[in-house]
């Protein structure tokens, strides 16, 4: 199906609109025209770091006018992962004061103390990450079953020098560490994209899914049954793809591309 006849358009954002605090060429062109056509754009995103509304004051910063509304993010879906499955249990937190935070506003009892009526541990991209909360969260792993949940299974966050560490590899060293692997939340899971749809009410073929992650954003809209657009202008590369059992159903450069072909 063309990419005209798209209506609902999710768009991954670090590696596919922006780099660190660099706007790309073509994202303004490509959100102005989703809007002259009727659409609706959303941006999703596994880096649970920051809340929405500091999403909206980073784009601000780098010219995109944004709201709230306008995002859906890996801490979304885990709070509400959290609250239909856990509600009234505590979780130990392994992430930034601004993850935790999100938490406790929707009323997830959380803590950064290894106590004993810990119920589960959620990791997050924990940019304020310490030894401490390793030590800890191996603690509780290794001598407690627990339930852990971690938001996103990335690897690394894309830079202007290169990557850092992103949840995954911070899940990485707690699995070599005690054996224990987290059920991951956020993309490649399909959860954001139906949340999204459901949300705006658009069906799958009206939906695409555009990303530069072949593992979480392309593999989460092959999940939810979506047209993807793999873009090359962030972490992954072509030679990703031949490697890949996740296949887009679109390769593209980057998004001035993806404009040019609305």
């Amino acid at each position: 199906m063309a990419l005209s006849s798209k209506r609902l358009f999710l768009l991954d954002m670090d590696g596919t609109i922006y780099l660190d605090s660099t706007l790309f060429d073509g994202t303004l062109d490509f959100l102005r025209k989703v809007k002259e056509m009727g659409g609706r754009y959303l941006f999703l995103t596994n880096n649970s770091s920051k809340s929405s509304e500091k999403y909206v004051e980073k784009l601000a910063r780098i010219g995109i006018e944004s709201t709230v509304d306008d995002f859906l993010t890996s801490t979304d879906v885990t709070i509400e992962y959290i609250l239909n499955n856990y509600h009234g249990k505590k979780f130990y937190i392994v992430g930034t004061e601004s993850f935790r935070e999100q938490l406790n506003n929707s009323g997830i009892i959380t803590t950064t103390e290894p106590d004993d009526d810990v119920f589960g541990i959620v990791i997050s991209n924990d940019q304020e990450l310490t030894f401490k909360k390793l030590d800890d969260a191996s603690k509780l792993l290794t001598e407690r079953e627990l339930v852990y949940l971690a938001t996103n299974p990335d690897w690394v966050c894309p830079t202007a020098y290169g990557y850092v560490p992103d949840c995954g590899s911070f899940c990485e060293m707690l699995i070599r560490a005690t054996g224990k692997t987290p059920i991951f939340i956020g993309k490649p899971e399909p959860e954001m994209i139906y949340a999204a749809m459901k949300k705006f009410g658009y069906k799958k073929e009206e939906t695409l899914m555009i990303g530069d992650r072949l593992y979480t954003d392309i593999a989460s809209g092959y999940n939810a049954g979506v047209d993807t657009v793999f873009v090359l202008s962030g972490e992954g590369t072509l030679n990703d793809l031949e490697s890949s059992d996740v296949k887009p159903t679109y390769v593209m450069t980057n998004i001035r591309e993806i404009y040019n072909n609305l």
